[in-house]
Formats: structure tokens, sequence, C-alpha cells
């Protein structure tokens, strides 16, 4: 099964950004055993090295945190942005199902006049009306 998202038939040109592209990029990577290995093994390596290249645990610890804390903002950053842009994929194909499921009950509406008011409740329940 391939990592990357289903794309629609005909979906030959990419519409994204430069930064969407590598913020999807970047999930990938970081959502790979890979790089928690690298994570452990350079957290490891500081462990080793610290005493050897720093004259005091606290310089060591500071090296430490200072990076650590930068990379941790920056990916928290790039996951924010992935996990939104899919949860806005995920309401649109919701909309799309409801707003085609709609129509159906509409077009049998002649057959079945319930039909009609459950079609209604459904595009209310999913707000259709507020799409953007």
């Amino acid at each position: 099964m391939s990592d990357r998202p289903a794309r629609a038939e005909g979906a030959d040109t990419d519409h994204r950004s430069p930064f969407e592209r590598f913020v999807e990029a970047a999930q990938q990577h970081v959502s790979r055993p890979w790089f928690f290995a690298a994570m452990a093994t350079f957290i490891l390596a500081w462990a080793i090295s610290a005493p050897l290249l720093f004259h005091d645990l606290k310089s060591a610890a500071a090296v430490l945190h200072v990076v650590s804390s930068c990379i941790s903002l920056l990916l928290l950053a790039l996951l924010e942005n992935a996990g939104r842009r899919s949860e806005e994929a995920s309401h649109e194909k919701l909309n799309t199902l409801a707003e085609a499921l709609g129509a159906l009950m509409d077009s049998r509406a002649a057959e079945d006049p319930e039909l009609h008011e459950h079609a209604r409740r459904l595009r209310d329940a999913v707000g259709l009306e507020e799409r953007h």
C-alpha cells in the first residue's frame, strides 16, 4: 500500500504551494521509524559526548535543550499544518458525499415524499450551505 494520499482521476497538476509540498514530505519522513531512531541516536551521542566536549554539564544540557526545542517547535508547526490540511480534506470529502446523497434522495423523492425532509436534514447536519 502506498504512503501517498489518493488523488482524483485526472489530477495531473499539483496546485499545492511549495510550503505545502514541503510539509507533506516532512510529515512522511518524521512519521517513520528511522526518524525516531535518528533522534534516539542523537540523544545517545549527546549523552556520550557531553562530558568530552563540555567542561560542565550545564553547558551540555543547555545545548541539548536549545537544539531539541528548536526541532520540536519546527516539527510542531509542520505537523499542525499537515493535520489542518488533512482535516479540511476530510470535511470536503464528507460534504461531497452528503451533497451527492442529498441529490440522490431528492431525485427519488417522487416515490417517497419523506425523502425531501431527510435530504434537508442531511444538508443541515453537515452544513452544506456553509461550504467555502
